[in-house]
């Protein structure tokens, strides 16, 4: 089961969150067959958004992270809740491409770093908050602490993993946002750095056994921590029929009217690849709501 963990410092000046996203990137690698890098691309950027999710405030809040680096495999698109559950695709599943320089997976090989780090917050207000970085390296975790500092101003150290198994399964994932909070001294940012100076990957401490909670106290073994709240984030989609309508809707009335003079329609969840199926009986009941 997967596990989110938040935490401030006793003193108030860092909140950390870390989690195991392990079983949410199986799910996402079960669900679009993604080859070993798009796994851990994909992967990153789920788990990025399930730490993002989870300092939203509202119920309904989301928040929706698309890098496009100009990469074979595409835009990846990530979307979580405020509780921390996400879901997301990459345009292209398949892509083999040879290890990087380190002997790891090429994620930024993959991804592409011609390109941009866009960020929507929908707070549930009239627009949605939108902020756009340039792309710093395709590694993802340092495009999102690129995109905090330039955007939002708040210093953060991020690290995201995901480990694959020769099968493709996945092994390990998961990752770790570490924030300054307003005023925090110069000792409390020499000691941050200072923690994160040798610690081992995130996909090291997860196969090593330790849980979020265990990952925070390691990394930020300089500081006495308090727990805020945990979660359990899982893959999440939200599709549903009527969202499928509204969709169909979105697209006009002469593109539903060129759909109607099929026998059938059928539209797949970007998501989770669920089939949502129209007679041209419905797709004219649609386009009378359209009219309305």
């Amino acid at each position: 089961m997967g596990k989110l963990i938040r935490c401030i410092s006793q003193d108030a000046t860092v909140v950390m969150m870390a989690a195991d996203t392990t079983d949410m990137v199986e799910e996402a690698q079960r669900i679009h067959q993604t080859s070993a890098v798009t796994s851990a691309a994909l992967g990153r950027l789920l788990t990025a958004s399930s730490l993002m999710g989870s300092m939203l405030k509202g119920e309904n809040d989301s928040i929706t992270l698309r890098l496009n680096g100009g990469g074979p495999a595409g835009s990846v698109i990530a979307v979580s809740d405020s509780s921390g559950n996400a879901r997301g695709y990459v345009m292209n599943s398949v892509v083999e491409i040879p290890l990087n320089a380190k002997g790891k997976l090429d994620v930024a090989g993959a991804v592409g770093t011609d390109g941009s780090l866009t960020v929507i917050k929908d707070l549930n207000l009239k627009e949605p908050y939108i902020g756009q970085t340039p792309i710093i390296s395709g590694e993802i975790a340092e495009d999102i602490t690129s995109y905090y500092a330039i955007s939002e101003q708040i210093p953060t150290v991020c690290a995201l993993g995901v480990l694959v198994n020769p099968d493709l399964s996945i092994k390990a994932a998961g990752g770790f946002i570490i924030q300054l909070l307003p005023y925090a001294p110069d000792e409390t940012i020499d000691a941050v750095e200072r923690c994160i100076k040798d610690i081992p990957s995130v996909t090291q401490m997860l196969t090593d056994g330790l849980s979020p909670e265990d990952i925070c106290k390691k990394v930020l073994s300089e500081f006495e921590l308090d727990i805020l709240d945990e979660a359990n984030p899982v893959y999440e989609c939200k599709c549903s029929r009527e969202r499928v309508e509204a969709a169909l809707i979105s697209t006009g009335l002469e593109s539903l009217k060129e759909l109607a003079e099929d026998e059938k329609t059928e539209v797949s969840c970007q998501f989770c690849d669920k089939k949502y199926s129209f007679t041209s009986v419905e797709m004219r009941n649609l386009i009378k709501k359209a009219k309305s």
